[in-house]
């Protein structure tokens, strides 16, 4: 499987702590959060990455460079602001199988990726849509499943005693653009709630699996105390 990490992110939140580096470039015990992502990946079989890149992008490939253990990386660079949806709609033209993981480069999530994959395929999906049940929060939007993880809806943020949050890890069909006309810069979330993508054969697939976000100060901090300490392996 080839995947995409979306590495472009100005970390605007972050400025006051990371200065002048791209988000996923922030320092967690000695190295560069994105390094975690891609320790994840290799060790559950991926082999290919394209990194989506922009804000300060060079500071990424003279880290990473082309290769990182048995992973191959590629880069797609954003010469002007695409937005996320946009970014990832450039990123695939370089993906050459019709399904591609698609990845946050701020969001370490521990799914099993091999089994998102099965229940992707199992469901004919269109989309796979890696899910964090979480309690008490307002950071992040629910999504809506029926009981058997089909995707209903996606809510809005608001406080939430319980639910279900998207975690950034996600199984696609190269051609999931294909439908719709669609002009940069637009956000994959802003696809996802577009009333046409409800048509799509979306899934959720559920996970426990360790979970954390590094997009305001707190949760960064908190990363760097959990990771930084070997924290959340697995």
């Amino acid at each position: 499987m080839e995947a995409i990490i979306l590495a472009g992110g100005l970390g605007t939140r972050l400025r006051g702590v990371i200065w002048d580096l791209p988000k996923p470039m922030a320092p967690v015990g000695g190295k560069p959060f994105l390094q975690y992502i891609l320790e994840r990946l290799e060790r559950q079989g991926v082999r290919r990455v394209i990194l989506a890149v922009g804000y300060k992008h060079e500071a990424i490939r003279s880290y990473f460079g082309h290769r990182f253990g048995e992973i191959r990386i590629a880069y797609s660079v954003e010469e002007e602001p695409l937005g996320t949806g946009g970014a990832l709609k450039k990123a695939m033209t370089q993906i050459a199988s019709d399904q591609v993981l698609l990845v946050n480069g701020d969001t370490l999530f521990h799914v099993d990726i091999p089994q998102l994959i099965q229940v992707h395929i199992d469901r004919a999906a269109d989309l796979t849509l890696s899910l964090k049940p979480m309690k008490q929060f307002d950071r992040y939007g629910a999504v809506i499943v029926s009981s058997d993880y089909k995707v209903l809806s996606f809510q809005e943020k608001r406080m939430c005693e319980s639910g279900l949050i998207n975690g950034g890890v996600y199984v696609a069909r190269t051609d999931i653009w294909d439908p719709f006309e669609l002009s940069a810069p637009f956000s994959f979330e802003q696809f996802l709630g577009n009333p046409g993508a409800q048509k799509l054969n979306l899934y959720g697939f559920p996970s426990e699996g360790y979970f954390i976000d590094i997009g305001i100060p707190e949760d960064y901090a908190r990363a760097k105390s959990e990771l930084g300490t070997g924290g959340g392996d697995g």
